[in-house]
């Protein structure tokens, strides 16, 4: 088997308005397709060259705080942190290693999302290596 690159990353979610309303509203984020109705779909949001997903139309499929988790790269950092700060998201302290900048943040259903910003590095490509 060769893997080439991730198709998607997928969160289970409870209550769809809810997350959609987090997603959509709280993050910025565009549904790019939804497949199912108002309140069993799965719903997936086009991002760069990857795509986030959330749905609730499996039973035995369920959100679990200690899950997996997906990094979304921000622009201004500082500006993300205070706008799910004015959201009242549940927020890990944020911190900062050699390369980047990151916060864990959770949805309403407690799945762990990480809001990053790569330092600039110098080298041009952004994708610096320490």
């Amino acid at each position: 088997m060769n893997i080439k690159e991730i198709a998607f990353t997928c969160y289970p979610v409870t209550d769809l308005a809810r997350a959609r309303h987090f997603y959509e509203q709280v993050l910025g984020l565009k549904a790019t397709h939804i497949f199912g109705d108002a309140t069993t779909a799965w719903i997936e949001y086009d991002i760069g060259g990857g795509t986030l997903s959330i749905g609730n139309g499996a039973p035995d499929w369920k959100a679990n705080a200690g899950g997996g988790c997906v990094g979304l790269e921000v622009e201004d950092f500082d500006a993300a942190v205070k706008q799910l700060k004015t959201h009242n998201v549940s927020m890990k302290e944020s911190f900062e290693t050699p390369v980047c900048h990151m916060a864990i943040v959770s949805d309403p259903d407690g799945n762990s999302l990480i809001i990053h910003k790569r330092k600039a590095c110098g080298c041009g490509s952004g994708n610096c290596q320490s």
